[in-house]
């Protein structure tokens, strides 16, 4: 409630200051005029939302099942670990406009590429807060279960993964804010559809209102994405 409540104050101020700042409308639209391109352009905005959608999905998914399997293996193999996490920091320094045009040059203008630059942006966080959730596991619980000689793999199993499983989750949704970014970019580097090829034409095309109509749709989506992590970790890892 509150913050429903804070939202609309911000709103209220936005459009006292559009009508009155003498901030041209090309540059700050009113909230108002946002609403109205957003239902005036609504099957516009819904098909790029869509596009745009499932890149992400796809590519959160990607991200999590190499991000996860990537945090393993650094958990267990001290060779891994000195080998393989720094270049694991070292991939988030490229600057996807660098990228971008490879990967569209190896696998054409279709989603891959759209999938593959929201996954190398949204891994990093997903396999260091996985890492640093594995490393923090309860030192005196990893000993408990292997005064009942467990192997190896049921420590990992019983005590390590599900110590971890809160931080994955938080690394995920930390990964969602982002992976939003990465679609964009992704989009304005080569594609005919999603919101960031949108937002490409409308600037240009001085529909400002359009522009920041399809922004609101990006930031929807991510609040979306983000509550519904959090409703798993609040349904399935009771125990964070």
């Amino acid at each position: 409630m509150r913050a429903l409540l804070l939202a609309v104050l911000l709103l209220a101020a936005w459009e006292l200051y559009a009508g009155v700042g003498g901030v041209d409308a090309l540059i700050l639209p009113a909230p108002t005029e946002i609403a109205e391109a957003g239902w005036r352009d609504r099957a516009l905005l819904w098909d790029n939302l869509v596009v745009t959608a499932g890149e992400v999905v796809l590519g959160l998914l990607a991200a999590t099942v190499v991000g996860l399997g990537s945090a393993v293996a650094i958990h267990f193999s001290r060779t891994m670990r000195k080998a393989a996490y720094p270049l694991v920091v070292a991939s988030q320094t490229v600057p996807i406009p660098i990228v971008a045009p490879l990967l569209i040059a190896w696998f054409g203008f279709g989603v891959a590429p759209k999938v593959l630059i929201v996954a190398l942006i949204c891994f990093f966080p997903i396999t260091v807060a996985t890492v640093d959730a594995l490393r923090r596991a309860d030192p005196e619980a990893r000993k408990l279960v292997r005064t009942f000689d467990a192997t190896r793999a049921q420590v990992f199993r019983f005590v390590e993964a599900p110590a971890a499983l809160p931080g994955a989750l938080s690394g995920a949704k930390v990964a969602v804010a982002i992976a939003l970014i990465g679609a964009v970019f992704a989009e304005q580097a080569g594609s005919s559809e999603g919101l960031g090829h949108l937002l490409l034409q409308a600037v240009p095309q001085l529909e400002t209102a359009r522009a920041y109509a399809a922004v609101v749709l990006l930031s929807a989506l991510a609040l979306l994405l983000f509550g519904g992590l959090s409703l798993i970790q609040r349904r399935f890892v009771r125990w964070s």
